[in-house]
This record gives structure tokens, C-alpha cells and sequence, in this order.
């Protein structure tokens, strides 16, 4: 709420919703797509936590309903007559329907990663480098005038969830099985540094540009 209210960009807040989106949306993808079956316990587990055990959808179930959704967001965003440009959202509305598209895009690029990782067989570094490789070409595709760069926008922003898991999962998953056995909370501190460090260096920067626009 505080950076829908928010009349100006504030790094610190946008960040902070990114990270947030991308936790909501991991959740939401597991819940999704997995159950209490014995391929998701390890360690003599019998259910996956408190609460619902999940959906059990299965990736591409699952995937084709947050595509939906997402879809369905553009649409209201398009009929309500505001552009897909980010510069563009300055009221209330375009906020909330920014984030909600954020929201699912983070969702369903986590049901991407999961996949790559579990059951493509290209394990959590294959997967990455796929990620990495199809980003590579989007960013070629901008010098491309046929192709709108906001629709390279949001098919890039969906693929670095994907890519965020599967570097993720070869971080902290034990070296059996293709990881580098970092541990969550190890890997988090890092990750958590080095995301601290560019939301205070992206707050300089913007303290300079309105100081200079002053």
C-alpha cells in the first residue's frame, strides 16, 4: 500500500515489492502445483506444512492458468486505455494493475523454473544457462523495430523468475543433486547483501537526477 500511495518512484519501496512478489509468488506456485505425494516430502515427512497441502495442478496445469490470468489482467489493463509503457503508470489503478501483473509474472516464471529444474532433466545449471541464452536473444530483439520492446519487457521479466530458481536451487541443493550445497540461509545473506547494495546505489542515483532536475 505504501508504494501504491507512493507519489514518486522510491527504489527502496519498489525493491522491496519485487522481493516481496517474488516470495508470494513461489508460495503460490508450490501451492499450486504440488500436494502432500511422495515425490514433495524428503526426510520421513508426511505432509508439506501446515495449513491446505496444495493443488497438486502439475506444472503445465498450472501454467496455463496463471497464463490466463496475466492475460486477463492486459486485457483490462489495455480496455481501461492506458498504455503498456512503465513511465506511463502514475494513478492508483495503474499501480494496482502493475503489481498484480508483477504478482502472477512471478508466480508463473517460478512454475517455469520448478519445471526446468525438476522435470526437464536439464537440472538447476542447464536450466540457467536455457534462461540465461533466451534473455540474450530479447535483449538482441530490441534493436529489432518489428518487435515492441514492451512486449520484450514483460516476456523478459517473467524468464528472470525462472532463471532466479534455477540459480537459486544450484546455490543451495546439495551437490548430489547438481548444487552447490550453499544452504538457504547462506545463500540468502549473499543474495540479500547484494540487493541491498543496488537499491542504495539506484537511491543515489535517483537523489542525483531529481537534484539535477531541481
Amino acid at each position: 500500500m505504501i508504494q501504491l500511495r507512493s507519489r514518486r518512484y522510491n527504489p527502496f519501496f519498489y525493491w522491496t515489492v519485487i522481493l516481496s512478489t517474488s516470495m508470494a509468488g513461489t508460495t503460490m506456485s508450490d501451492f499450486m502445483n504440488r500436494d502432500a505425494g511422495a515425490e514433495y516430502l524428503s526426510n520421513g515427512a508426511t505432509e508439506l506444512g501446515r495449513g491446505p497441502q496444495g493443488l497438486g495442478l502439475g506444472y503445465p496445469a498450472g501454467a496455463a492458468l496463471l497464463i490466463s490470468v496475466l492475460l486477463v489482467i492486459f486485457l483490462v489493463w489495455k480496455l481501461s486505455g492506458m498504455t503498456f509503457q512503465i513511465r506511463d503508470i502514475v494513478t492508483f489503478r495503474d499501480e494496482a494493475l502493475f503489481w498484480s501483473a508483477i504478482l502472477v509474472s512471478n508466480t508463473l516464471g517460478t512454475s517455469m523454473g520448478d519445471f526446468l529444474s525438476d522435470s526437464s532433466g536439464l537440472g538447476y545449471a542447464g536450466g540457467a544457462l536455457l534462461v540465461t541464452g533466451v534473455l540474450v536473444v530479447l535483449m538482441a530483439l530490441m534493436k529489432a523495430p518489428a518487435v515492441p520492446n514492451v512486449l520484450l519487457f514483460w516476456i523478459a521479466f517473467v524468464l528472470t523468475r525462472p532463471l532466479g530458481a534455477t540459480a537459486g536451487d544450484f546455490l543451495t541443493k546439495p551437490a548430489a543433486k547438481g548444487g552447490l550445497d550453499l544452504g538457504t540461509v547462506g545463500s540468502s545473506a549473499v543474495l540479500l547483501v547484494v540487493l541491498f547494495g543496488l537499491m542504495a546505489h539506484a537511491q543515489v542515483r535517483e537523489r542525483r537526477t531529481s537534484a539535477a532536475r531541481a
